[in-house]
């Protein structure tokens, strides 16, 4: 009698645990799918930086079909689905004000290698139109983004330029001020704020980058900036690599006042992985990340949420989030949650395409307007290892340069209403 009953609790348990893994098997088989059909679209990957930590970008001492030392490599981006990826080309805040333009015009460089050495796996990627016809080609497509401010040496010039070679997104800020932003250190207390937010040539950037079509990122940057950003800027933004502050309260997250503004003007928040950010603490598991997609959503709905893993650009890495692979085991959690194939669409890269376009479509729109050439104040910039050529008048006052942009804004804003 005894056997009998011992043998029917097991199998109880057999077919509770059968019954557990077909629903488990059923998520994951719906996220795959999903992942067939819609771009999986990282806002955020630091695997260039490791390759100059590790190798000094020296590319013929790498294979990344066998790199085990960093989060990515070939075979985890595969089993990852990954459609479309933002390559940070950063360079620490020690650079600025030294040699910043040269070490990000490398790492610049280093992802365009990267897309010609493993052409069968990485297309190079500018544009929305570009992402999916690498979608549909089974190639991974392969966008910069320069992550910090200090990167372009103050330079509008510099900034074309780097647009030119194919960045398509500027973090504002990293954790430096620069000479016309302050960074979110500043919302910390540990750093002081030298220009309330944007100085008069931060706004000025902001206007520019408009005009070329390039996507504003505002991870790293304090809640001033990213409330002066909403206000002028006539494209939707992005935070490439940032949580929710309501779930994690690190000043590295997006507080729910701005999540709400992020929607009014059809933006993107791309969350983040870094434990520190999902659970403010040294450990996460996998439902801690989700829980900030569901805060997200709570609070500004599904259409402004993306994915921004920080992979290779973080220490601490979730338990079932540990590489690039893992992701489809989140979107399967997002299901197992319940949300809708099209709210997992929208999250996967639905969302940033829009984004994308419509900041395609403010440059198209602003096709006629000059390229502002009006340089940053020398005062503002003055170092020992900047020279002053192209200031005629070094050290006098510029501040009346801004006014022509000033107008300009004021023009649109009364046009916009």
């Amino acid at each position: 009698m005894l056997s009998t009953v011992i043998s029917a609790m097991y199998l109880v348990l057999w077919v509770s645990s059968c019954a557990f893994t077909s629903a488990a098997d059923q998520y994951m088989t719906r996220a795959l799918r999903l992942m067939s059909e819609t771009p999986l679209i990282d806002g955020h990957n630091d695997l260039p930086w490791q390759l100059r930590k590790q190798f000094n970008n020296e590319l013929n001492k790498v294979d990344l079909n066998t790199l085990e030392t960093t989060h990515t490599n070939i075979p985890k981006i595969k089993m990852g689905r990954l459609g479309a990826q933002f390559w940070s080309a950063y360079v620490p805040c020690d650079t600025q004000y030294k040699d910043a333009v040269r070490q990000t015009l490398e790492q610049i460089d280093v992802v365009h290698r990267i897309c010609q050495k493993y052409p069968e796996t990485f297309m190079f990627a500018t544009s929305s139109q570009d992402i999916m016809d690498a979608f549909h080609m089974n190639k991974t497509a392969s966008l910069i983004g320069v992550e910090g401010g200090h990167s372009i040496d103050s330079s509008l010039g510099t900034l074309r330029t780097m647009y030119h070679l194919g960045v398509r997104y500027l973090t504002l800020t990293h954790s430096c001020n620069t000479p016309w932003a302050d960074n979110w250190l500043v919302d910390t207390g540990s750093e002081p704020s030298q220009h309330n937010g944007l100085s008069h040539f931060g706004k000025q950037l902001i206007f520019e980058m408009n005009r070329l079509g390039m996507l504003i990122d505002l991870a790293h940057v304090p809640v001033a900036v990213m409330n002066q950003v909403l206000d002028m800027s006539r494209a939707p933004v992005i935070f490439s690599h940032s949580s929710a502050y309501g779930v994690c309260q690190h000043k590295r997250n997006v507080p729910d006042d701005v999540l709400k503004r992020v929607k009014q003007t059809e933006g993107i928040v791309m969350v983040n992985f870094y434990n520190d950010y999902v659970t403010c603490s040294k450990t996460a598991k996998l439902s801690d990340v989700a829980d900030h997609f569901d805060h997200i959503k709570k609070v500004a709905g599904a259409s402004i949420i993306g994915f921004g893993g920080d992979y290779d650009g973080v220490t601490r890495l979730p338990e079932g989030l540990e590489d690039v692979s893992k992701v489809p085991n989140l979107v399967a959690e997002l299901l197992r949650r319940g949300w809708t194939d099209e709210e997992v669409n929208a999250a996967l890269g639905n969302n940033l395409l829009r984004v994308l376009r419509k900041v395609e479509e403010v440059r198209d729109k602003m096709n006629g307007t000059n390229p502002d050439d009006v340089p940053i104040p020398y005062e503002e910039v003055m170092n020992p290892c900047r020279t002053s050529h192209g200031y005629p008048n070094a050290g006098a006052d510029h501040s009346l340069s801004v006014l022509p942009l000033l107008l300009t804004m004021a023009l649109i804003t009364l046009t916009a209403i």
